[in-house]
């Protein structure tokens, strides 16, 4: 299968750009070399942020509809005010007693089902997914891993080649397998989405691989999102098991109250994974991610192998992700999810009503997705467009999918109604425009 490479990089070239923001954009490539992407045709200078608003050098305000790094809004005073306290006390790490970093265990772990009483700490996602493989296959003594047709799950050598969506430069796997994404457009999701993970596990087998892991982002997020119907992925979860693998819930995007109902895009489903890997949001911009997991999985690898991340899990970032799990709690941060991603939910719906461009709405909480289509075809050029001009609005969004042709829209969970009649009310300029 040939894989495009990610469709959210644009690249530059809209000749707007003012003369300090293109001698940064040669600076970068001469500096930082050509792998790396920026976001937009003509690229956004930002300087700070403050809630949900990023500014740049003039003092003008973006409206973030996209990043879930800073889950409880940029510069959360309270966020902000735990990490400096704790720099300014001890950074030190877990092969030290320290208090801190067992009581943010034991609230976060208070979120999860009691079967998954275990944590462990990394610095992102992509370091909690490949602990997640070391794991699995101790716990298996199988390599095989199942993964969705434009997954993402990390950029370590062991993740990257289960993350189809990094392109045709990044080769998959021999021992992994890719699947169709569960879109409830083309038949039952569980039904569909269960036979495609037998299938793998039955070519596996016949390869002389035995399945290790499924991987699965709980709302499918690079493929396009696909959050319903609830309880979908139960079925497949039971098929990984009854072929000897685990399942791993990434929770990196869809976690830590997104969803609205639920503070894990896995509670949605009713199942209870076999590990669970956290990232992005878990300390609002400070790198702490992590991984939750059975005892049971851990007990094969800890027998005979020992665990230690030099800063994963240390005093400053216990801190920090114990001050955004409070204000996820206190502020009520998972409910405003609920409340305010319906009202989003359906002012997209009824702008589609009336801009054909508006294909399907997707997702749940303050996640959400919206099909660009022409003729009811997926339209990638036309995302692409679309998101350059909600750029020059202001507005700060990207798109996704293997096609490149769905709107993600993700913003930080202190998203209000106002900012989501403001991101409509622009939308609906730019496709009154017929961009």
């Amino acid at each position: 299968m040939t894989r495009d490479p990610m469709p959210n990089a644009f690249v530059p070239g809209s000749g707007t750009l003012g003369p300090v923001e293109s001698a940064m954009v040669d600076r970068r490539q001469r500096l930082l070399g050509p792998a790396y992407r920026l976001f937009y045709e003509t690229p956004v200078h930002l300087v700070r942020g403050q809630g949900v608003w990023l500014y740049d050098p003039d003092g003008n305000a973006y409206l973030d509809t996209y990043n879930n790094v800073a889950s409880v809004g940029h510069a959360h005073p309270r966020v902000v005010a735990a990490m400096a306290e704790q720099a300014a006390t001890l950074a030190s790490h877990t092969r030290y007693l320290h208090d801190g970093v067992l009581a943010y265990a034991e609230r976060l772990l208070a979120h999860f089902p009691p079967d998954l009483s275990h944590v462990m700490f990394t610095c992102t996602g992509s370091e909690a997914n490949d602990l997640a493989l070391r794991l699995a296959r101790a716990a298996t003594g199988a390599t095989g891993i199942i993964v969705t047709q434009n997954a993402y799950h990390g950029v370590t050598a062991s993740v990257a080649e289960a993350s189809p969506s990094l392109g045709a430069g990044v080769p998959l796997g021999p021992h992994v397998r890719t699947i169709p994404a569960p879109d409830a457009r083309h038949g039952d999701p569980a039904t569909t989405f269960t036979a495609h993970v037998q299938a793998a596990i039955a070519d596996l087998r016949h390869h002389g691989i035995r399945p290790a892991l499924l991987m699965v982002d709980t709302v499918f997020s690079s493929d396009g999102l696909f959050t319903d119907p609830p309880g979908f992925l139960a079925p497949a979860a039971a098929a990984i098991r009854a072929a000897g693998g685990l399942f791993l819930a990434d929770e990196v995007q869809p976690g830590f109250g997104r969803m609205g109902g639920h503070m894990w895009g896995f509670a949605r489903h009713g199942v209870i994974p076999d590990l669970v890997s956290l990232g992005k949001p878990m300390g609002n911009g400070y790198p702490v991610a992590g991984l939750v997991l059975r005892p049971e999985v851990i007990a094969e690898f800890g027998a005979k192998a020992r665990y230690f991340n030099t800063f994963g899990g240390n005093a400053v970032a216990a801190a920090t992700a114990m001050a955004v799990l409070q204000v996820i709690e206190d502020e009520g941060l998972m409910q405003n999810a609920a409340r305010v991603g319906t009202r989003f939910r359906t002012g997209l719906q009824d702008l589609a009503a009336r801009h054909a461009a508006l294909g399907e709405i997707r997702g749940a909480g303050l996640f959400l997705a919206a099909d660009i289509v022409t003729d009811g075809q997926p339209d990638r050029a036309r995302a692409a467009r679309i998101v350059n001009a909600l750029r020059m609005e202001r507005i700060l969004i990207s798109a996704t999918g293997a096609e490149g042709h769905i709107l993600k829209i993700r913003p930080p969970l202190v998203f209000s109604d106002a900012n989501a009649d403001l991101f409509l009310d622009k939308l609906d300029t730019v496709l009154q425009r017929g961009t």
